[in-house]
């Protein structure tokens, strides 16, 4: 199996950065358009689909039979998300200071409540991957995550927005000002980004729980998010077949808000069309890849 973690030691070269090295071999075209389009909400695209869940369900059923009681949707997206990762690392690069990027980690953001409560404080946690984590590896570790914050909540990026909150308009207007400036050269520091809910390989909102449609949030300037997904409640329809039947088929809408500047559109079309491929088998999420790929230099 050739695997390659990414624990390894990163060796740094000039214009690199702490969460990621600078893609050197990209084309002409992708070299000059974040000049261009100069911040991500400028370059955004937009997809909206839907994947029918009747698989996925069964899915969900065997691993809850088998003990994982939480294991939901959720789950489910997020191991896919980080396989396709696996095979298709150019969705794991990052726009900063007008360089691409190939980010070291793949680190997973996502928000949470407490509790389904008007009141409850929220927050965004932050979960990190190797690419080839199998669905339950997945679960194991955002299921700790939560239930910790749950147990206590107020973690280190809730702190270090209390810290914020406390500070003047003005204060607080330069200091974030600041840490962009940081964040443009490269030299924010590392833990820094991993505690920061705008730094990572994806985000990714549930709707299904508010029992509303899926949004497209936009993507954010400040950090270096690329992709930002949101799905919504699970819906059904009765679709007529050749023979004149009709099937129930449940299924869930999701929108995808992407930065176009990462990768073409052949590339973004390609790695999407193996997501839907995992949306159809999940069982795949229960073995390690064959190969992880790496990206391009």
């Amino acid at each position: 199996m050739a695997i390659e973690k990414s624990t390894k030691k990163i060796k740094r070269r000039f214009g690199d950065r702490a969460d990621g090295r600078r893609v050197r071999s990209i084309s002409p075209m992708a070299r000059v358009s974040p000049f261009i389009m100069k911040t991500r909400n400028t370059s955004q695209n937009y997809i909206r689909d839907e994947i029918v869940t009747g698989t996925i369900d069964q899915y969900i059923k065997e691993k809850k039979a088998a003990g994982m009681s939480g294991f939901n949707l959720m789950y489910v997206l997020i191991a896919a998300y980080v396989r396709m990762l696996s095979q298709y690392p150019g969705l794991n690069r990052f726009i900063a200071g007008q360089e691409v990027f190939a980010r070291h980690n793949i680190e997973i953001c996502l928000t949470i409540k407490k509790e389904m409560d008007l009141h409850s404080p929220d927050t965004v946690i932050k979960a990190e991957f190797e690419p080839d984590a199998t669905a339950e590896e997945v679960y194991e570790k955002i299921n700790r995550i939560i239930e910790d914050y749950r147990n206590a909540p107020g973690g280190a990026f809730d702190g270090a927005a209390k810290v914020l909150s406390f500070m003047p308009g003005l204060i607080m207007k330069f200091v974030v000002f600041v840490l962009q400036i940081m964040d443009y050269f490269g030299v924010l520091p590392r833990f820094l980004s991993r505690l920061s809910p705008f730094h990572g390989s994806f985000f990714i909102t549930s709707m299904g729980s508010l029992g509303i449609p899926p949004i497209y949030h936009h993507l954010y300037d400040f950090g270096n998010v690329p992709v930002f997904m949101s799905f919504g409640a699970k819906k059904h329809r009765y679709e007529l077949q050749a023979d004149g039947s009709t099937k129930h088929v449940p299924y869930v809408s999701y929108t995808f808000v992407m930065d176009e500047r990462i990768v073409d559109g052949f590339y973004y079309a390609t790695a999407l069309r193996y997501l839907n491929k995992i949306y159809k088998n999940p069982w795949m999420l229960d073995e390690k890849p064959e190969t992880v790929v790496q990206d391009i230099p």
